[in-house]
């Protein structure tokens, strides 16, 4: 994996005690994708920037009357701290998402049966994606914090379609039981939100925003 450089001027002092300009590479920190989601690891490529991905383990239930954006949120956090002692000088990047139609919550339905059945109470009406995203430096602890909505409008569907659907996507560790950037587009009736990305699972558009800060920018490269 190649490494990036910005490049600042430092003073250095000569043998004759005077001073004079030399420009040094200053190594980017390290970046790193909290999660093990290939979606998530093929949304941070677009950016170009030199990164690695590690597994956090956390306990993704919700809390008590917890609404889903709070969840989204927090496990987005939790991810990125879970992995701020094993990397301890780094940027930290943490996303987590959470599906809801009709006030229940959707998880990843690990069967088919479940699948089907998932898109059948999708079926006709509007399921919104909160995707949570946190930005850590390990090294102090600080962090920002964002959770950014999408709808998903979906059509009508009958028991045929949702499973005939399901057999040729396999949308099993899927949240709504989809894949937005496969055959999941037929149904959807329209779509809606600021970044396309974040119905896959990682907000680009207010990620490069989030980094910046962090001293990682997409369009600035030394």
């Amino acid at each position: 994996m190649s490494k990036q450089f910005n490049r600042r001027m430092i003073s250095k002092p000569n043998p004759a005690g005077t001073t004079s300009q030399t420009s040094k590479p200053m190594p980017m920190r390290r970046l790193i994708l909290a999660s093990s989601s290939p979606y998530r690891r093929s949304l941070l490529e677009k950016l170009r920037l030199p990164f690695e991905s590690a597994s956090p383990h956390i306990n993704e239930e919700a809390l008590p009357g917890e609404s889903a954006p709070a969840l989204a949120t927090r496990l987005a956090t939790e991810k990125a701290r879970a992995l701020s002692g094993q990397f301890p000088d780094a940027i930290i990047i943490g996303s987590d998402q959470v599906a809801e139609c009709r006030g229940k919550k959707l998880g990843k339905p690990g069967t088919r049966e479940n699948a089907v059945e998932q898109l059948l109470f999708c079926a006709g009406q509007t399921v919104t994606f909160h995707t949570g995203l946190c930005v850590m430096d390990s090294n102090t602890d600080t962090h920002t914090t964002i959770c950014d909505p999408f709808q998903v409008h979906f059509r009508k569907l009958t028991q045929a379609e949702a499973e005939q659907y399901v057999e040729l996507d396999n949308p099993l560790d899927c949240a709504g039981s989809f894949k937005a950037e496969g055959l999941g587009i037929a149904l959807f009736e329209k779509m809606e939100g600021n970044d396309p990305n974040t119905l896959v699972g990682l907000p680009l558009i207010r990620l490069i925003d989030t980094l910046k800060p962090y001293g990682v920018d997409a369009l600035a490269r030394g």
